[in-house]
């Protein structure tokens, strides 16, 4: 068969895909026939059988309605963008959900599992196909999904053709089919010999049997559920995505149909996620966290206090779901509990002092003046407290300004409130305590000490029965909006893609004690 021919065969099968999908009955409902309680997904034609399980057991279990269109991952990833209608997409390859959110039509994605595409044969393999090359021979009908409109035939085409095997696959090939389940029923009825599909589904298929090749070991594909950001139900649209990755509802059933599970949350109608943070990065997250809550339709419950008391809390028996640490000396403190942090944002020690700087601090040894009052953090309860002890020390300074401190507090905002009401002179707090205060106080940068700036890590407990969930709330932090906020709140943003280290405040040169005379703003 010429490359022409093909080509040209390919068209009208895609064509008659579309023409298929846009004609389903109601099994196969369009976006516009579902009223108002139900959430629609669409959902790659490899997921069907199992879909299709756990779409019965989510609906007897909650009541709620779901309903699904079936199609090759391109097709209706160009049917969603077209429409604009809808809530869920399922593809079967993590890629069409990439080219989803370049197309901002996907929000949150939930891993579910991987597929490896294999051989398709009849039991008992009668043409004995073992390698790439005995579907080469002329003697094997050889069937394939459309690399255009299926994902299986798309990871084939891109894994072969970097191998430079590709032209010659192509060419063996007999005829292309608009879906994974297409190729599979050919061979299942005779009409092939072989064909290229996913493992994962040829579960329904007794009579056949899959051969996996070298040349194929990378083609393997990611499956997910992506939440489209265009979704009138998003709430909805989440809980049904949370049943179908929690590893003991839809994950139980995508093990029974040949899928290896990726799925890692417990499943609850509503879950309650707890979050341990410290007090001053309550203004960098609370208004995410909030919008979290809304979207997802799920609780955070968040303790705010300083980092001392919530370690001592969590080694006395509390665990939260995720801790947010005011510095990394307090995440590997708990380092057993939340073995893999991830560095976010920076926050630096300021000297915090009235508007117009009345007693003219420049630096911190100018916080040892006779008779200036002095708040600092607590060294034992507060990340602050402990970053400033070691700022004192490395400045050489912490006997002569410790003798002028009348308040140690759990909190730079108890501290900020007592410079506002005259009952300190200056107090060294963080710059994000000072945020929203600069017509009523200046800020007095620290200079030359490395310790004076704490760095914020991020992790989630491996005890968490909610995972996934904690590490969608971790993503919003992360967004675009949210750092935003964190910069409005004298943050700097330091995200990093390992984590942490320790010592972050340790090695830096001993013997400096003069700070700035350059005022921060607030």
């Amino acid at each position: 068969m010429s490359k022409t021919v093909l080509v040209m065969f390919a068209s009208i099968i895609a064509l008659g895909g579309m023409l298929w999908l846009l004609s389903r009955s109601d099994s196969q409902p369009s976006a516009s026939s579902f009223d108002g309680e139900a959430i629609m997904l669409y959902c790659a034609a490899s997921n069907q059988a199992v879909m299709e399980e756990i779409r019965t057991a989510y609906e007897q279990e909650t009541g709620r309605r779901v309903v699904i269109q079936y199609g090759p991952s391109q097709t209706l990833l160009s049917q969603m963008e077209v429409s604009g209608t809808g809530d869920l997409y399922l593809p079967a390859d993590d890629s069409y959900l990439a080219l989803g959110k370049d197309k901002k039509l996907i929000q949150e994605t939930l891993p579910l599992a991987r597929m490896q595409a294999v051989v398709a044969v009849r039991k008992g393999n009668p043409k004995s196909i073992q390698s790439l090359e005995d579907l080469l021979t002329g003697n094997v009908q050889l069937v394939q999904a459309m690399p255009e409109a299926a994902a299986v035939g798309k990871i084939t085409r891109e894994v072969l053709s970097s191998s430079g095997k590709w032209k010659r696959l192509e060419q063996a090939t007999n005829a292309f089919r608009t879906t994974v389940t297409d190729v599979a029923n050919d061979v299942n009825v005779g009409a092939a010999d072989a064909g290229i599909v996913y493992d994962a589904v040829l579960h329904p298929y007794p009579e056949l049997e899959y051969v996996e090749l070298a040349e194929l070991a990378d083609a393997n594909s990611q499956v997910s559920i992506g939440v489209l950001a265009g979704s009138q139900r998003p709430a909805a649209a989440l809980h049904f995505a949370r049943f179908v990755a929690a590893r003991d509802r839809g994950m139980k059933y995508y093990e029974q149909f040949g899928f290896r599970p990726s799925g890692t949350d417990v499943w609850n109608d509503q879950p309650e996620l707890s979050v341990f943070a410290g007090s001053m990065l309550r203004p960098a997250i609370e208004e995410t966290i909030t919008a979290f809550e809304e979207r997802e339709g799920v609780k955070v419950s968040r303790v705010y206090n300083g980092c001392g008391i919530l370690v001592a809390q969590m080694k006395s028996g509390q665990h939260p779901d995720a801790y947010f640490a005011c510095d990394t000396e307090f995440m590997q403190q708990v380092s057993d509990l939340f073995p893999e942090p991830i560095s976010v944002s920076q926050n630096e020690l300021v000297i915090l002092v009235q508007k117009g700087n009345p007693h003219q601090i420049a630096s911190l040894r100018d916080l040892t003046q006779p008779g200036l009052r002095v708040g600092v953090g607590h060294e034992k309860q507060c990340a602050m407290g402990w970053i400033t002890q070691n700022t004192f020390r490395e400045g050489g300074v912490q006997q002569e300004i410790m003798a002028n401190v009348t308040v140690q507090s759990p909190t730079g905002d108890m501290l900020v409130n007592q410079l506002k009401t005259g009952s300190l002179d200056a107090a060294v707090v963080y710059l994000s305590n000072a945020a929203g205060s600069a017509d009523e106080l200046d800020a007095i940068q620290i200079q030359g000490l490395q310790c004076s700036t704490a760095i914020q890590p991020w992790a989630v407990g491996k005890e968490s029965p909610y995972p996934q969930l904690a590490s969608r709330l971790f993503e919003k932090i992360c967004s675009a909006e949210s750092q935003d906020i964190f910069a409005a709140e004298g943050f700097r943003w330091q995200l990093e893609a390992k984590p942490t280290s320790g010592g972050a405040h340790q090695g830096a040169d001993q013997g400096a004690d003069q700070g700035a005379d350059q005022s921060v703003t607030p």
